[in-house]
């Protein structure tokens, strides 16, 4: 086990990819150049850092649920954290109860934001107070510039297993390009596109590409992706909801394009290297890498904005970079 721990406590697949380069920071400035990661079982970063030589171990552990869950919760982590014996631990969040647990855990070096009650758990000043409303990759580049961590970049810039990546484009290989990948859902409905909006985009980018439309989204969307599929016609069209988190992300990298909803496939297109076009209908526009291009309604993201991004205005967001194939590492 590392001397150094990282814990964040968001629960989606997104949330580890912009943490990344803030892990690697910490890894860096850390003895052995390596750090145990501990993230919720929802944010899937067992599989997606299992490539990552910063990381030299994942663990999952619990942090939702009623407030009796999240206190047994609590004592678990604190339990677990004694058995690792970790000398340092960053808290990647302003929540209190990681670094409550951390220091029942008796982790002798806690370093956290201190923004809220977790100023009394934490060891390190922590980051002014009135950084409090910043989005969370500010409040850590605030950490790392407190704490004189270098910060070389904020791109997440993935790093997957060679035989995923080479089976995957095995797999697809005889499919035209560009290869143009469509991320349905969301962790919340009202970030995700209405049903009419994806099949009417569907069947206008089948007119407009000469290359191939994979649908993604796991297994939750297998069947509303052969939905939109079958109202359209055109170019070919593959539903790829059926893949593994590990096997999608290895799409997403071999991929030329990427459209979909601020959610985990579109930051993991990002992680790639892959031109992302993230609708942020609802939520605030994610700017920590040059491969995500928002597409905002008018007027700015705001509950129901979703609806107010239509097919026709992504097209057009688009088509500079329809006919475009990304260069092959």
């Amino acid at each position: 086990m590392t001397a150094s721990a990282v814990i964040q406590v968001k629960p989606g697949i997104g949330d580890v990819i912009w943490h990344l380069p803030f892990i690697r920071a910490i890894a860096a400035a850390s003895p052995g150049g390596q750090v145990t990661f501990l993230a919720p079982p929802s944010s899937g970063a067992k599989e997606l850092l299992a490539a990552e030589p910063a990381v030299a171990a994942t663990i999952y552990f619990d942090h939702a649920g009623s407030e009796l869950r999240r206190g047994l919760n609590l004592i678990r982590l604190a339990v677990a954290l004694r058995r690792c014996r970790f000398r340092s631990i960053w808290i990647l969040d302003r929540t209190t109860r990681p670094a409550l647990a951390a220091r029942l855990a008796g982790i002798p070096e806690r370093i956290g934001l201190g923004l809220g009650g977790q100023n009394w758990l934490i060891t390190n000043p922590g980051i002014d107070q009135s950084h409090f409303h910043d989005h969370p990759v500010d409040w850590l580049r605030a950490l790392m510039a407190a704490m004189n961590v270098p910060l070389p970049s904020t791109e997440p810039d993935l790093r997957l297993p060679a035989a995923t990546l080479a089976a995957v484009g095995e797999k697809f290989k005889n499919y035209a390009r560009p290869w143009i990948v469509l991320g349905l859902g969301a962790s919340h409905p009202d970030k995700d596109w209405p049903d009419r909006s994806w099949a009417d985009f569907l069947a206008r980018l089948r007119e407009r590409t000469s290359g191939t439309v994979f649908l993604t989204g796991g297994g939750a969307n297998l069947v509303r992706a052969q939905d939109f599929m079958a109202q359209s016609a055109g170019a070919p069209a593959v539903n790829a909801c059926d893949l593994t988190l590990i096997e999608a992300a290895a799409l997403l990298r071999l991929a030329d394009l990427f459209v979909g909803p601020s959610s985990g496939p579109m930051n993991l297109a990002a992680a790639g290297g892959t031109d992302a076009f993230g609708l942020f209908g609802s939520t605030p526009v994610l700017s920590y890498s040059k491969f995500i291009h928002a597409i905002v309604p008018d007027g700015g993201p705001a509950p129901g904005g979703m609806q107010r991004i239509s097919p026709t205005q992504a097209i057009a967001a688009m088509a500079p970079y329809l006919s475009r194939q990304k260069a092959r590492q």
